[in-house]
């Protein structure tokens, strides 16, 4: 199975990269030319994730790495409030009630915080 790599046209992408990406399997796809938003989506959580997170930790290995993006993306889709969606959720709780204290919690050792009503 192929994975694709899809990246823009920087000359840091030379054929001896992605050479390196076909030994194991990554397709490597350059974006269109003059296309600058294209990616922007890419672009913004490439950004987040590297502000809100990883620029504030030391790594130890690619276990901890992993597990660190995984709590990431897990805070960044359900956690966090979007600013293109009115400062909303993506997928708020349903059962969630109307008046009730609200608690923080926290991920990454609380790096990264979120803020829920309690269950009444």
């Amino acid at each position: 199975m192929r994975t694709l790599g899809i990246h823009d046209r920087d000359p840091l992408y030379t054929e001896a990269f992605r050479s390196i990406l076909r030994t194991v399997n990554i397709e490597s796809v350059k974006l269109p030319p003059r296309s600058p938003n294209l990616n922007a989506y890419c672009e913004r959580f490439v950004l987040s994730i590297k502000s809100e997170c990883l620029d504030r930790m030391i790594l130890f290995g690619e276990a901890h790495l992993r597990h660190v993006i995984r709590e990431y993306v897990e805070h960044y889709h359900m956690e966090r409030n979007h600013q293109g969606l009115g400062n909303q959720l993506i997928d708020p709780p349903k059962d969630q009630p109307v008046v009730a204290r609200i608690d923080r919690r926290q991920r990454l050792g609380g790096m990264l915080n979120f803020y829920c009503r309690q269950a009444a």
